[in-house]
């Protein structure tokens, strides 16, 4: 027969002080290992909200980004009237774009980051559907004007609307502010392709890829089977949310090993500190279990009741590390994109998923720290026991 749950309870009340250096040991754990977790899905969510299933990016054949890219004017025109490519009655959708990064300082520190300069075609627009003018107006081709994305104006030092400022050789005067519904381009600024070239020394006639507008997400594999089997092109194509997905890897790889390996060694500290909760207990209630063992409470049963116990305790562990770490959610962090050696803003994404893997962690942590203790007191001689009674 089960010990009733009553039991339990009472214990963990009569050892309250033990009890909640336990639970908060397990959710300093938690809270660290959803909070490195959510960082990265952060990340993640950030890079892959930039694509769209609907656009292309074609680079240099080889490219690993854009960093890295180069096509000529040739391949522009010749992109133009490829099958697959949407048109309106201003021409094709396609945006021929130069990137590079420049130094400016961040409003936080004083120090210069680099921040993701993008030289873009003025129908941008029409092509990321999702980025929107939030203030000011988009810039005027020919002219040196900017527009600067929502978070790289609360970033870094100077970009804000009608503020002038030095990149490369020339003057820029920012024009508007845009919203790109929290991607990558948020922490991006944006100027005419031949201007940013030209002040940056760089030739007009080679971009560092082009963004394509398709007819529709099935019109992706006609655009590439055309454009990769063209002589006259060397490029390759990839869906626009592909691309950016796998430009998250690295950084998302490296955020989660480094967040497990912390939550590891705290992990241990937590164990132990739950090993030390219920030894205490065996210690405490020999007597008690000695007594329940002689009216015929078996092994198996006093082994279910002290792990219970350690559950019962690690779960209220996690439940405190999870709510500990909700105020994290949405929260805007920045980090170095090892892609492009910008810096990249993103915000904590802590979701119902990882809260659900913060509490399983802390019942593993629960089970770790209550079994050995629980087949202790079970295996303790009943009649070694009740000579002490």
């Amino acid at each position: 027969m089960a010990i009733p749950i009553v039991y339990n309870l009472r214990s963990v009340k009569s050892r309250w002080t033990s009890t909640i250096v336990a639970v908060i040991g397990i959710a300093g754990t938690v809270g660290v290992f959803v909070a490195m977790l959510s960082l990265a899905r952060g990340f993640k969510a950030t890079l892959v909200s930039s694509g769209s299933d609907e656009n292309a990016i074609v680079m240099r054949a080889g490219a690993t980004s854009e960093m890295t890219s180069g096509v000529g004017l040739d391949s522009v025109k010749i992109l133009q009237d490829a099958p697959g490519v949407a048109r309106t009655v201003d021409g094709p959708l396609l945006t021929s774009e130069d990137v590079l990064i420049a130094p400016i300082p961040l409003l936080s520190t004083g120090t210069d980051a680099n921040v993701q300069i993008r030289g873009v075609s003025t129908n941008v627009l029409a092509i990321r559907r999702q980025i929107k003018i939030k203030t000011g107006r988009m810039f005027q081709p020919g002219l040196s004007e900017l527009v600067v994305g929502k978070n790289a104006t609360t970033t870094y030092s100077g970009l804000t609307l009608g503020n002038t400022i030095s990149l490369g050789s020339a003057k820029w005067q920012i024009v508007g502010i845009f919203d790109a519904g929290g991607s990558a381009f948020d922490s991006e600024v944006w100027g005419d392709a031949h201007l940013i070239s030209g002040a940056f020394k760089r030739p007009d006639t080679f971009f560092s890829s082009i963004t394509v507008h398709l007819t529709s997400p099935d019109a992706l594999k006609q655009f590439k089977d055309a454009v990769t089997t063209d002589p006259r092109l060397k490029v390759d194509v990839t869906s626009e949310i592909e691309y950016y997905a796998s430009k998250s890897t690295r950084m998302t790889q490296l955020i989660t090993v480094l967040g497990g390996f912390v939550a590891a060694i705290m992990a241990i500290g937590a164990i132990f500190g739950a090993l030390n909760t219920m030894y205490s207990a065996v210690a405490e209630r020999g007597r008690e279990i000695a007594t329940m063992r002689a009216l015929g409470f078996g092994s198996a049963s006093v082994v279910t009741s002290f792990l219970f116990e350690a559950l019962l305790i690690s779960f209220v562990g996690g439940l405190v590390g999870c709510l500990a770490v909700l105020p994290l959610n949405g929260l805007t962090t920045g980090a170095m994109n090892w892609q492009t050696f910008s810096h990249l803003a993103f915000a904590f994404k802590i979701t119902p998923v990882l809260l659900a893997i913060g509490v399983v962690f802390a019942l593993a942590m629960g089970v770790l720290g209550g079994m050995p203790p629980a087949i202790r007191a079970a295996s303790r001689p009943v009649a070694h026991a009740l000579r002490d009674l």
